[in-house]
């Protein structure tokens, strides 16, 4: 019998199963936020508040870049789980040369207007004038280095749509790493500032691609990765297809809600540097309330798209359970913590007086996004896992752009809550995905295996 690492998920124990397939998710994750965290920190600790600003802002225009990447590797990773959950594994090596050189495209192609509109993009984003040059240095490289995120998102993905969570948090464990080391050249020792933490980040991107390539190429026997160059010249068209109808709802719903980001911070960075600076430690802190909850909604979509696949749909039920106690669980110990101890956290990026008052006064709208993370993660996993793509597209404008960017602006400018009031629109913007997939849920409509085309 052919040794094989891809897992089945539509029998045994499910909260065993959801558990070992998230927690080297969760520390993968969490090595992410740390790494984005060493940057913050080296470069607030060595350039204060303009540094903490630049970084802030570079790092909101270098994560909406991403949305193509998130939305379609999300896609992809239900598709794989799909083939996989209905026996369909012969199709996994076309499927995946397929979506590796579409997003090769997409990654090059959003690069190069990024960088054509790169200062244009920061004065929209009402950039600090003390740390526009900062900025502008951090997203510049961070435009250039795109593809090798772009592969990384794509790599993960297929592991992680066959069940395997344990190699990618290798991968990036050495990112982390390398980025931590690199963080200390370049900005401590080369004094290259917000552009050196940049740097750090992409070069620490790629060495984790380029491994996690070999790993897959050496092992694609193992994975049934049958596949060959054709694979990714001449692209399946019913399968890019498939991809581009359930991939496209998911990169508008990550790109509808980082523009709404970016709209809402755009306004924050208008109320000054301290704000803007607060704004980066905020993101970082949301950061943080996203681990557990997106290591089970991206092993909940796994899970629940092999079984929605094999016909098992109480086991559907099961694992939307077990992934509410264990995020609501979550979402309450954290929350103590930061009620408990604000002074504390917030002061490992900063020590600036008018800093840390803001971040006093953001504890309570931190604890809504904490509950926010927990609720959608779960439906989020269903949404996603039932590759119901009108779904996804709903959930996208609504809690995307209408709700979001609504708030925002009811609080902030109607209310006259300025900088809280933004923050806190969004925040409860956060709970419109598990509404929806509530909804959705009752309505038994998830219910609908993939079609099974040759």
């Amino acid at each position: 019998m052919q040794k094989t690492q891809i897992r089945d998920f539509t029998s045994g124990n499910i909260t065993k199963q959801l558990v070992s397939f998230a927690w080297p998710l969760f520390l993968s994750n969490l090595l992410q936020v740390v790494y984005n965290m060493v940057d913050m920190i080296i470069v607030g600790n060595s350039l204060g508040k303009i540094g903490i600003s630049a970084v802030s802002v570079g790092g909101d225009v270098s994560h909406f870049m991403t949305f193509v990447a998130m939305g379609f590797a999300s896609a992809g990773q239900v598709l794989i789980a799909r083939y996989i959950g209905g026996k369909q594994d012969d199709k996994i090596g076309r499927f995946v040369g397929t979506m590796s050189s579409f997003l090769l495209v997409c990654a090059l192609f959003i690069s190069t207007v990024c960088l054509i509109l790169r200062t244009p993009i920061l004065t929209v984003m009402n950039t600090p004038k003390e740390s526009f040059a900062g900025a502008l240095a951090y997203s510049t490289i961070s435009m250039v280095g795109l593809v090798f995120v772009y592969g990384y998102n794509v790599v993960s993905a297929i592991l992680r749509g066959m069940g395997d969570s344990k190699h990618p948090f290798i991968f990036i464990s050495m990112a982390a790493i390398l980025n931590l080391i690199l963080d200390v050249v370049f900005v401590l020792l080369l004094k290259m500032g917000a552009g050196g933490a940049a740097l750090a980040t992409i070069m620490s991107q790629a060495v984790s691609f380029i491994s996690c390539v070999i790993f897959l190429a050496k092992n694609k026997k193992e994975f049934k990765l049958d596949i060959s160059m054709r694979d990714f010249i001449i692209w399946d068209k019913e399968m890019l297809m498939s991809l581009i109808k359930l991939g496209l709802p998911m990169a508008i719903k990550s790109a509808s809600i980082q523009v709404s980001k970016l709209f809402v911070n755009s306004w924050i960075n208008s109320y000054g540097v301290a704000v803007s600076a607060f704004a980066g430690i905020a993101n970082k802190v949301a950061s943080i309330s996203n681990l557990i909850s997106n290591a089970l909604n991206t092993a909940g979509s796994t899970m629940v798209g092999q079984n929605i696949a094999a016909g098992e749909f109480k086991r559907v039920t099961k694992i939307l359970l077990r992934m509410a106690s264990i995020t609501l669980t979550i979402a309450v110990i954290i929350s103590l913590v930061i009620i408990a101890f604000p002074t504390q956290i917030f002061g490992i990026f900063t020590s600036e007086a008018d800093v840390m008052e803001i971040g006093r006064n953001y504890v309570p709208i931190a604890v809504l996004l904490f509950f926010g993370s927990a609720m959608r993660a779960i439906m989020n996993a269903l949404i996603n896992g039932s590759g119901h793509y009108k779904i996804n597209f709903a959930t996208a404008i609504l809690d995307g752009i209408v709700l979001r960017i609504g708030l925002a602006l009811l609080f902030g400018l109607a209310l006259d809550m300025k900088h809280y009031g933004f923050w806190l629109g969004d925040a409860i913007a956060g709970f419109t995905p598990f509404f929806i997939g509530l909804v959705f849920y009752m309505s038994g409509k998830w219910k609908r295996k993939m079609e099974r085309k040759a």
